[in-house]
């Protein structure tokens, strides 16, 4: 199967340890997280992770079904970049005279939507999001004019088929349980399973 980029999003429990333990189970598969953000969810109490990463869909849905197992994970999706709507975020430190002085840096900075964050006598700091095509295109052509520093956030999207995670929780706090009672055949056999 041929490699592609895959957001993976987790909704999780608020839990210490969480992150160590999601990226161990990429570790161990030898996959590498391109990008990984998390951030409280629609949800009280619920974390969403969004996870960007290049493989198979098959190596992808595996990986999801092996997180979904850890105790404190609801719910594991995998979406390609045509089924979400998302963005990265990006800051640009540039000169201020070149701001000043280049009116198509001017022109540069309005064209992607860049907007100023702090203005100082010698650098000004600008914010854009977009896709990250669009970002390193405008980083390749700021770095023609002097551009001092750089810094790329991780992804975040919205899966756009989705009803949000909210609901599926809501849903399920209302269905009845199962009608059929299961009964354990060694509940009363107490003593001789669990012995010392």
């Amino acid at each position: 199967m041929e490699k592609q980029e895959f957001t993976i999003t987790l909704y999780t429990e608020n839990a210490i340890g969480m992150i160590g333990r999601i990226s161990n189970i990429f570790s161990r598969r030898k996959i590498n997280i391109e990008s990984l953000n998390t951030s409280p969810s629609e949800v009280d109490g619920i974390h969403r992770f969004t996870i960007l990463i290049t493989e198979s869909e098959d190596v992808v849905r595996k990986l999801c079904r092996q997180i979904e197992k850890q105790v404190e994970v609801l719910k594991a999706y995998f979406n390609t970049n045509d089924e979400l709507i998302w963005q990265e975020q990006a800051l640009y430190k540039v000169p201020t005279e070149v701001v000043n002085e280049k009116v198509y840096v001017e022109r540069l900075l309005r064209q992607y939507g860049a907007t100023v964050v702090v203005i100082r006598p010698d650098y000004i700091v600008f914010e854009t999001a977009g896709h990250r095509e669009e970002i390193d295109k405008l980083t390749e052509e700021l770095t023609k004019y002097g551009l001092i520093e750089f810094v790329r956030g991780a992804r975040i999207a919205i899966i756009k088929a989705s009803a949000g995670f909210h609901e599926k929780l809501k849903q399920f706090e209302q269905e009845e349980p199962a009608p059929e009672i299961i009964e354990n055949e060694f509940l009363d056999q107490q003593d001789q399973v669990f012995t010392m």
